[in-house]
């Protein structure tokens, strides 16, 4: 296995809701330093306060991911080896603005893999989506599964994972891909682009119906974000994942309908009212991945009970929203 011990790390996205999880799982491997960079459209500084208590040596950019010249002089002055790309603009905004959708996701990909073809850092791990696949076709979900993207975003995921899987064949770059489903804990936007935990919780403390899109039965794998950081990290313990697709996953699906009953409960409201309203362009009807791969090649094995995951976040939430 591969150490993180003494390597200078770079973390894109490391200020949005999984990257700062990821930044806090990476403490604890005691790198030599830690960077983060963000455009902040949705990172937050305060997403980084309990990671800097630890390691206030923690450094944060405001920069453009995709931007690879800004990339190049970062990674020379802080002599980054090993990059953790989670830098994206989220599926939402691409049924708005697909165009700067499409382009940003794929130059982030593609800025880091030219910075790992020409030496600059040593090994990537990038950071993929399930929507690559759109829905699935067959349940569970392995990596070969056809990958049919339904929106803007989802195309622009998978163009930028076929792109470090490209530079890995052509060019023998040290790269990954680690493709996470839906993930759900702390610190996930609670804004416009809001998940549906972080909703539920606002719309009780305002004391307004819970709106869920459509009939409420397509349905979604989510896993605890604490378990996607550990998995991105043992991605590059493992250099059996290298130029593989990985999914990070827990292997069980849940309704909508299922998942906010479930919220409910935790949150002590089970007869709270739930209204549905109509179906959202682009959403997928059925999600669960198969996680044998990953379980195999980099012994990853979600742990986190989906109860006690949500307690965890319901009780987040109504201390901050």
């Amino acid at each position: 296995m591969k150490s993180l011990k003494n390597k200078r790390v770079l973390v894109t996205g490391g200020a949005g809701f999984i990257g700062s999880h990821l930044v806090d799982r990476l403490i604890l491997e005691e790198p030599t330093a830690i960077a983060v960079v963000d455009n902040f459209f949705l990172g937050k500084e305060e997403n980084l306060e309990e990671a800097l208590k630890v390691r206030p040596d923690l450094e944060i950019f405001r920069l453009d991911a995709s931007d690879l010249a800004a990339m190049r002089d970062l990674t020379e002055q802080q002599k980054i080896e090993v990059v953790f790309n989670l830098a994206v603009i989220p599926l939402p905004t691409s049924l708005e603005y697909p165009l700067w959708t499409v382009n940003t996701n794929i130059g982030i990909a593609l800025a880091f893999c030219e910075l790992a073809r020409t030496h600059c850092i040593e090994t990537l791990i990038h950071c993929s989506s399930s929507e690559a696949y759109g829905s699935a076709e067959v349940i569970p979900m392995d990596e070969d599964h056809p990958a049919h993207p339904r929106t803007p975003y989802a195309a622009s995921k998978l163009a930028g994972d076929e792109l470090v899987l490209s530079y890995v064949r052509t060019f023998g770059i040290d790269a990954a891909v680690a493709r996470p489903f839906n993930n759900y804990g702390p610190r996930q936007n609670p804004g416009r682009y809001a998940g549906i935990i972080p909703i539920v919780v606002r719309k009780i403390k305002r004391n307004e119906p819970i709106e869920i899109y459509g009939d409420g039965e397509q349905t979604r794998d989510y896993i605890f974000v604490k378990e996607t950081a550990d998995g991105f990290v043992k991605t590059y313990q493992h250099e059996a994942s290298r130029g593989r697709v990985l999914n990070l996953a827990t292997g069980k699906e849940i309704t909508i309908n299922q998942l906010v009953a479930r919220m409910l409960e935790v949150l002590g409201k089970p007869n709270y009212p739930v209204v549905h309203v109509k179906e959202r362009i682009g959403d997928v009807r059925r999600h669960c991945g198969d996680i044998g791969l990953a379980r195999q090649l980099i012994e990853f094995s979600p742990s986190v009970m989906p109860e006690d995951g949500l307690r965890e976040t319901a009780k987040w939430y109504f201390e901050r929203l």
